[in-house]
């Protein structure tokens, strides 16, 4: 069954958004008695029977509802945002097929984009949980400086991925299984020195991610790709 984004889900009865009624009834063309999955994208799974349907309305029954465990450990990303916004909404698109928890923007000084729309980066993000069949939406934070977020991210091991000629362990190396993780990636002109110095101050690995160079979404896409498979193992 097709799942499917309501962001507040009622026990026995419900009418569904405007959105999910327009796609349900006039796209798939759904009749009464046919069922579909509903998410809340806070974990919550129910089975969706179409009871009625009127021009302006259309009310299905809840059933089967269960509460699916968030994956654990949490993966998170902070990333600097590149002005092109098609390729950041890409990416938010792909790693949330692929499982991150936390996405975090970051305001670097090198940073092109401070933050696309909000609205339209989380309908990404449905789309992508619906389509990938999970039930946690990924949360996206609002811009944030390294100093805020190295202070206030409590995650048990933290990366962070640049370019400058250092010794450097690769992810896949360093990264531990069964730990939350928060990796950050740098926008394409990377970190300054001093912003690689204060992460290293708080405790931030530095870490490689292969022997190319990659641009900012394709690193974090790398990222967050190694990241599961160390936790899949």
């Amino acid at each position: 069954m097709q799942l499917f984004y309501e962001e507040n889900i009622t026990p026995m009865q419900m009418s569904l958004s405007a959105e999910n009624m327009r796609h349900i009834v006039q796209v798939l063309r759904m009749q009464i008695g046919e069922s579909f999955l509903l998410t809340n994208g806070l974990g919550i799974k129910c089975k969706a029977t179409i009871a009625s349907i009127s021009k302006k309305d259309c009310v299905v029954t809840i059933s089967e509802l269960e509460e699916v465990p968030k994956p654990t450990p949490e993966i998170s990303l902070a990333i600097a945002f590149t002005k092109n916004t098609n390729r950041i909404e890409w990416l938010l698109e792909k790693i949330t097929e692929i499982g991150v928890a936390n996405i975090y923007p970051l305001h670097t000084k090198r940073t092109e984009q401070l933050y696309p729309k909000k609205e339209r980066l989380k309908h990404i993000l449905v789309s992508a949980m619906c389509q990938s069949k999970q039930y946690h939406l990924p949360f996206l934070h609002d811009i944030n400086t390294l100093e805020k977020l190295l202070v206030e991210e409590k995650s048990n091991q933290k990366f962070i991925a640049h370019c400058i000629e250092d010794e450097k362990q690769t992810l896949l190396q360093i990264a531990a299984p069964n730990k939350s993780s928060l990796i950050l990636i740098g926008p394409e002109g990377d970190f300054t020195k001093e912003e690689v110095s204060l992460c290293l101050q708080q405790d931030c690995k530095p870490v490689s991610l292969g022997n190319n160079r990659l641009r900012t979404e394709t690193a974090g896409l790398v990222a967050v790709t190694i990241l599961n498979q160390i936790e899949s193992k």
